[in-house]
């Protein structure tokens, strides 16, 4: 075995270790804020993995939404559910047995699968030269991954936006909550005793925000020549913004960024990318077929692809937004109600 290849194989034990043992400690832990960062610190190194694959844009997916997204928004349902978790008063001993059988028929559906690497493999005979040789030639698109995901796989990933986007409209009728503006107020003055003694990180936030959006940009539209596109794009730019949110405060980040704006966006983005299927459709062409969009093919095929990859980011940014406002909204909205009912049992004492 060659010195690379040993160090290669040393990084993989070492990362899948690693992995192993934050799996076994997320499962074992109580403590719901430590599992949190557990899960982030899973996600980080799950990254560093795909790194060492050579996957790098599933790199990038998981180090923004697993390390990055995930975090804050879990940071933020345990500030509504409590930071230990109650002891478990049953004995799972069927969950367990359930489990335990699921895996082994995982594992045992394993074996039939080609090794990894193996040249005889499907995906590797027929899949991937596809891909790889013909790509360039049919999208102009220097990253494959951009060119299967936005161009071969367009009508896949539209799905996976609808589901997304599927995902914030049902977030936003559970959680959405009536906010009276004569309380607006009484929560700013709350918000001000609470974050002026973070001077020093709301000042440094400020300077750090607008690049934030500027890199959220950047991997937007760069997405055709490396890593990146409209998915870890609008996760960024929504980091940003719960960045903004987290230490200046949710009343504050309401005057600034209109919700209803936020909701629009994310319609938009759908219908925009699904609009641009219902163009090649009206040119001619098969949906998602942008050879049709310009009388150039590669051009077409840029064109479409700058265009979806935009109505990803719109979406995937404004649902991000979305669920994080309501889960504040939510924890706020119990906060308003435990003080309105300390206020009665104190009028009620008093009489």
């Amino acid at each position: 075995m060659k010195r690379g290849e040993l160090i290669e194989s040393l990084i993989n034990i070492v990362l899948l270790s690693l992995l192993v043992g934050i799996a076994i400690a997320i499962v074992c832990m109580k403590d719901l804020f430590a599992v949190v960062m557990l899960a982030g610190i899973y996600g980080l190194i799950s990254a560093s993995f795909f790194v060492v694959m050579d996957a790098v844009d599933v790199a990038f997916t998981e180090a923004s939404v697993g390390a990055g997204i995930s975090t804050l928004l879990m940071l933020v349902v345990i500030t509504m559910t409590g930071r230990t978790e109650h002891p478990t008063r049953h004995k799972p001993l069927l969950a367990i047995f359930v489990v335990v059988v699921t895996g082994g028929l995982l594992i045992y559906g394993t074996f039939d699968m080609p090794y990894l690497g193996a040249i005889d493999a499907p995906i590797h005979t027929h899949v991937a030269p596809r891909y790889i040789n013909e790509s360039m030639q049919e999208v102009g698109v220097p990253n494959i991954v951009t060119a299967v995901l936005a161009s071969y796989r367009a009508f896949d990933t539209f799905g996976e936006v609808v589901v997304i986007f599927t995902a914030g409209i049902g977030v936003l009728a559970l959680l959405s909550v009536v906010r009276r503006r004569d309380e607006d107020s009484v929560i700013d003055s709350i918000n001000d005793s609470m974050h002026e003694q973070h001077l020093i990180l709301r000042i440094v936030s400020k300077m750090m925000i607008p690049f934030i959006m500027l890199f959220a940009l950047y991997v937007q539209f760069h997405g055709d020549y490396g890593p990146g596109g409209g998915f870890q794009a609008g996760v960024i730019f929504a980091s940003a913004i719960i960045l903004y949110v987290l230490l200046f405060g949710l009343s504050t980040a309401r005057k600034v960024i209109n919700q209803t704006l936020i909701q629009l966006i994310a319609a938009f983005g759908v219908l925009f990318y699904g609009c641009v299927g219902l163009v090649s459709l009206l040119n001619g062409g098969n949906f998602f077929d942008y050879n049709v969009l310009s009388s150039d093919p590669i051009a077409g095929q840029h064109l479409g692809i700058l265009l979806i990859e935009w109505g990803v980011g719109c979406t995937v940014a404004s649902v991000m937004i979305i669920i994080f406002f309501n889960f504040a909204g939510r924890k706020e909205f119990q906060q308003r109600n435990g003080n309105l009912i300390d206020n009665i049992s104190k009028k009620n004492k008093g009489i």
